[in-house]
């Protein structure tokens, strides 16, 4: 194995051969700077059905994935010594930004994908982490697993081709990303900011800074330290 593992605990295999068609990932597999290892969950049924789920005790709608084919496909992968275990539920904790610089700094992610109704709550004893991306609920734990690979992949060196367009992202810092904008300089009478073919690099950047502040105030206030709005007029951005 080289690079960064990813290991993938999921009953939807095929669900992932969307990865092969996201540049980011697609570039860092080419150039064995990760490796995306799935684990069919069906393999590791019970019985000759392979059986993968079952009623819930107590009663209810729905089923429950098993505990033993998890268990026995979790025991099936190699650990490195530095990994961690996610468990992909709405119960988790939201996913941000920093939990893929968190992870950034790991050989291992092993990503055990949730399905149907749930799971036998035994399962969680596997995870270091339960991870949701947000309030609400899908059908299985694969999109929240390809959200994480493509996030921490794009963290790794040599994935992307500077440094400079990872800081200058949204949520990199406490600020949205500034406006961006490229050719026609004129469309639809909608006209490229002068400032940003002025030449004058210095105005940009105060440009770039101030439009991130008026950007993040209107968007995501949450986001805004007491610095920030101490330096700046809110009144300024409320529009």
């Amino acid at each position: 194995m080289s690079g960064f593992n990813f290991d993938v605990i999921t009953l939807f295999p095929k669900a992932f051969e969307l990865i092969n068609n996201l540049g980011v990932i697609t570039r860092a597999l080419d150039n064995n700077l990760i490796d995306v290892n799935l684990h069919d969950l069906r393999n590791f049924g019970i019985g000759s059905y392979k059986q993968v789920d079952d009623k819930p005790y107590g009663g209810g709608s729905g089923m429950v994935l098993k505990p033993e084919p998890i268990y026995n496909a979790f025991d099936s992968i190699e650990k490195l010594n530095n990994t961690k275990t996610l468990l992909m539920t709405p119960q988790g904790k939201v996913l941000k930004q920093n939990d893929f610089l968190r992870w950034s700094s790991l050989d291992q992610l092993i990503i055990i994908c949730g399905q149907y109704e749930g799971f036998d709550e035994r399962i969680r004893y596997l995870a270091d982490e339960e991870i949701s991306l947000g309030d609400f609920v899908l059908s299985g734990g694969e999109i929240p697993a390809i959200s994480i690979i493509n996030g921490l992949t794009r963290l790794l060196p040599g994935t992307l081709g500077t440094s400079n367009s990872l800081l200058e992202e949204s949520h990199n810092s406490s600020l949205l990303e500034y406006p961006q904008y490229t050719r026609p300089q004129n469309f639809n009478n909608m006209k490229v900011p002068d400032v940003l073919v002025s030449g004058n690099h210095r105005e940009i950047e105060l440009w770039r800074k101030e439009q991130m502040l008026k950007r993040t105030y209107q968007r995501r206030k949450d986001l805004l330290r007491n610095d920030y709005l101490k330096q700046f007029d809110k009144n300024e951005y409320s529009e």
